[in-house]
């Protein structure tokens, strides 16, 4: 069972901001160094490149290359990027160009949660295992995944978000998995309403048309 629901969930155009980021300096923390056998490994790792900031207890590479390289980190991972945060136990990154391309997150479980310009609730997401292609702007979620938006979730086997078109897909496991389930809660006409006021007290007030008489 499949279903495609389009939902405004992600900001749109977050690949065109990585590139943006990817001619930032890219600077590396870290509480200690050590390198053996072409490893590279860091403990108390942080990067940082713009918006972009990955934290980790350890982080193991191959070199000091982002150019072209793969970091492998563990314990307490966090990943900041323009409007999202995730958090997870381990996470997979592939660097091509100066510019994260790729994050495989694991976690039991990893979370996942996105902050829309202009919207008070948050979108949340967790599942077993995250795998956010920046590049094409599509996150997937496996195990047990599940996103919530105000008062509305959707649970699955397997989740996908389309960022630019700013659509979910959910699909079961197949035969004997859970079917895709999405529960809706209805808005509170009360706080509609309260909403509505708060914004359209933030309008400027039209000023009223004054009289254009000729002198004398």
């Amino acid at each position: 069972m499949a279903a495609v629901l389009a939902m405004a969930v992600l900001t749109p155009h977050v690949a065109e901001a990585q590139q943006e980021e990817s001619r930032l300096p890219i600077t590396v923390y870290a509480d200690s160094f050590e390198g053996q056998n072409s490893i590279l490994v860091y403990h108390g790792l942080k990067v940082t490149q713009g918006s972009i900031s990955l934290q980790a207890d350890v982080g193991h590479t191959s070199g000091l290359d982002f150019e072209n390289s793969v970091w492998y980190l563990s314990g307490n991972v966090i990943i900041d990027v323009r409007n999202g945060h995730l958090e997870s136990e381990a996470a997979d990154l592939t660097f091509e160009n100066h510019q994260l391309q790729k994050a495989v997150i694991t976690g039991s479980p990893a979370t996942f949660r996105m902050q829309r310009p202009g919207s008070a609730n948050a979108t949340y997401a967790e599942a077993g295992k995250l795998v956010y292609d920046f590049a094409k702007g599509i996150v997937e979620f496996s195990g047990n995944a599940t996103i919530t938006e105000g008062g509305n979730r959707i649970s699955s086997e397997y989740l996908v978000y389309n960022i630019d078109e700013q659509r979910i897909k959910a699909q079961s496991g197949g035969e004997g998995d859970a079917k895709v389930k999405i529960t809706y809660t209805p808005e509170d006409p009360a706080e509609a309403a309260t909403e509505d006021q708060a914004t359209n007290q933030d309008e400027p007030a039209e000023e009223p048309e004054q009289d254009q008489d000729d002198p004398g």
